[in-house]
């Protein structure tokens, strides 16, 4: 009789035990379900914070994606509304003050840049870091131009260059050498055309660089759809050529391009100031061979650079001559 009811006991007890497995087995669905939705929440919010992250290091990933199209100096698309332009780590493209003609309407035309004092040879430089779209000639328009696209969402068109020292594709350095200060293409005297452009909208580069003052307007600069016009405008007024020191319009270089003789001693030694001028360094390039090539000699490559007598240069590498 006792190991009946013992047989009995253990059976109920196995039926029960069995019973309520489903209900355990739910119940720990039922805890693990938040686990899981918290888990996919977090997932998206670290996804999303990982875009953020590669949008703020390369805005220019939002505007363009994956287009890259060496066919075409500048083609627009639609612009947003308002986008922030990071404006830090830039570099003077020349040391010329000098702003010959503005940004806007000028014979008629819409003049797409701003026309800075250059002379032939000078040494133009990357505005930002970046990398470089186009390369090419262009006999009735910019003459021998470089477009670099940057990170920061812009592109800058350097025009009418005497040679250019990049190839396209290359990614390029801001303050590297990019190209020399001519006179090809359509244009009447040597100067540098320079343009800033946003999904190949150009935009007036006073909005971003003060050469007057050899600087740009600030760390960021909000470009507003609504409000351009009017900002573009009062940034022609405070950087573009000077119309307000003194000069008239003829005295400091008449048009784009046209001869300096007559201008002001003071906008002459402006143009005129000594610059750095650098050498971008090809393979097989020695010390000895740059100097010959620039006209210098090792010693003073030496002293501007801080490099000894026996100094191995590499490719790509960014030589300082005068």
């Amino acid at each position: 009789m006792t190991f009946t009811k013992t047989v009995k006991t253990l059976t109920i007890s196995l039926l029960f035990a069995l019973a309520a497995e489903p209900v355990a087995g739910q119940d720990l669905l039922a805890r693990q379900a938040p686990v899981d939705r918290r888990a996919k929440k977090l997932d998206s919010i670290e996804i999303k914070n990982i875009v953020a992250k590669e949008n703020l290091q390369s805005p220019a990933a939002q505007l363009y994606g994956d287009e890259w199209d060496n066919r075409y100096a500048h083609r627009t698309t639609e612009l947003p509304d308002s986008f922030l332009v990071n404006l830090r780590h830039f570099c003077m493209p020349t040391p010329s003050r000098v702003v010959t003609s503005n940004f806007g309407s000028r014979w008629g035309r819409s003049h797409k840049g701003l026309d800075i004092k250059v002379y032939i040879g000078d040494t133009i430089r990357a505005a930002f870091s970046g990398k470089v779209r186009i390369v090419r000639y262009e006999g009735g328009g910019y003459g021998n131009y470089v477009v670099i696209r940057h990170p920061n969402g812009l592109e800058t068109i350097y025009g009418h260059l005497s040679k250019q020292l990049v190839t396209e594709n290359e990614t390029v350095r801001a303050g590297e050498p990019i190209g020399l200060g001519g006179n090809t293409g359509r244009s009447t005297g040597s100067h540098l055309h320079f343009e800033t452009r946003l999904c190949g909208v150009a935009l007036n580069p006073a909005l971003f660089f003060d050469f007057r003052n050899q600087d740009v307007v600030a760390d960021q600069v909000l470009f507003r759809r609504d409000s351009y016009d009017r900002e573009s405008n009062i940034a022609t007024r405070e950087r573009g050529k000077i119309g307000n020191g003194g000069y008239t319009r003829d005295q400091i270089y008449g048009e784009v391009g046209h001869s300096d003789d007559d201008a002001p001693v003071e906008v002459r030694q402006a143009a005129n100031q000594p610059e750095r001028v650098y050498y971008k360094v090809t393979k097989g390039d020695t010390l000895e061979s740059i100097a010959q090539r620039c006209g210098v000699t090792v010693e003073k490559l030496c002293s501007l650079n801080g490099f000894r007598k026996n100094q191995r240069v590499r490719p790509g590498q960014i030589i300082r001559y005068v």
